[in-house]
């Protein structure tokens, strides 16, 4: 069986019911999630061996994440434990034209706080099929992104896939910072995923055609984009998630591949959003499996779509989804009929 690697911080989630205010909320749900630890939900849902790589505090909250991790199938072996705290984020969810709100308290973590020499790559890397990591762990610490550079370095000396999420998030750190520490990188990943902003944020390669605030993120738009990012910095593919937002409550949702040679489109979902947190991990996700499976270009990025289209549908950060389900939507006409 296949063996992924994803390598990041799992957080406690705490959001409002029943769709209220911050203000409104006298109790929150809890869940634990985080956008490697998403990726590596979706994957073991798929069947494959995945393993996350973290520091965990050595507390009450710590266990009760592990808990969670193991309740997916998701392998811990190589999860540390330490001092310090856990990270936390707070969800209000949006509906109709209210949007979703998210307050981070992530600062002195246990992941943030742990030195690059916490994780033994060699060991962990030994007979693995794939890396992924995404732009938010070198965020968190210098030590992390040291962390995250010796990580992709074992993975290409030990011929080892690596994709990477940009994940660009404007609360951890500046464009500038961003760029200067993420462009390195990029030599070593072979996978690149983006949304229809992080290119733009990040290297600045913009869909010049696309109006983000009024959803209008055609596939055609991005064809540039995709065509860019392979020219620079030559991934083996360039993978970009398309949300177009008609309301916090419904989407469209789509996909597209390039691989330096075919430009594919997935079919478009419009999405009436159960959680759409998560909903781009699924997408890296699917991705990664059907380009372990050897799948074409277009059955990737179907695939894919389906696998993130029924993430929205699910509560929580992960994605709680088989193999045939995926498959079931991919090859259907995704109209929810009962399953008998």
């Amino acid at each position: 069986m296949e063996k992924v690697i994803t390598f990041g911080e799992i957080m406690l989630r705490l959001s409002t019911p029943a769709f209220r205010r911050f203000q409104q909320a006298d109790s929150f749900d809890v869940t634990y999630g985080g956008a490697e630890a998403n990726v590596s939900s979706s994957l073991s849902g798929l069947g494959l061996d995945s393993f996350f790589v973290t520091v965990l505090p050595d507390n009450d909250i710590g266990s009760a994440a592990l808990a969670h991790l193991k309740k997916y199938d998701i392998k811990t072996e190589y999860i540390k434990r330490a001092e310090g705290r856990m990270g936390v984020y707070f969800l209000e969810s949006g509906t109709s034209q209210r949007s979703s709100k998210v307050v981070y308290d992530r600062a002195y973590s246990a992941l943030a706080k742990s030195s690059a020499d916490t994780f033994d790559w060699d060991r962990i890397l030994e007979g693995a099929d794939w890396f992924h990591f995404t732009g938010i762990t070198p965020a968190l610490s210098d030590s992390l992104a040291e962390a995250v550079s010796e990580a992709i370095k074992t993975a290409k000396k030990k011929n080892v896939k690596t994709s990477c999420d940009l994940n660009y998030r404007k609360l951890l750190w500046s464009r500038e910072k961003a760029r200067s520490v993420m462009t390195p990188f990029m030599e070593y990943v072979d996978v690149l995923f983006v949304n229809e902003e992080d290119a733009d944020k990040v290297f600045g390669i913009k869909a010049e055609d696309a109006n983000i605030e009024k959803g209008d993120v055609s596939a055609t738009s991005y064809q540039h984009v995709a065509k860019e990012l392979h020219k620079r910095f030559g991934f083996e593919l360039v993978a970009i998630t398309l949300r177009e937002s008609y309301s916090a409550s419904v989407n469209g949702w789509s996909g597209v591949v390039f691989d330096g040679k075919e430009f594919v489109q997935s079919r478009k979902y419009d999405i009436h959003i159960v959680d759409r947190v998560g909903g781009g991990d699924a997408f890296a996700a699917g991705v990664i499996y059907s380009h372990m499976s050897n799948r074409s270009l277009q059955e990737t990025v179907e695939f894919a779509a389906a696998c993130s289209a029924l993430k929205h549908s699910i509560p929580g950060d992960f994605n709680s989804v088989s193999l045939d389900e995926v498959e079931a939507l991919r090859k259907s006409s995704g109209s929810g009929r009962i399953v008998r």
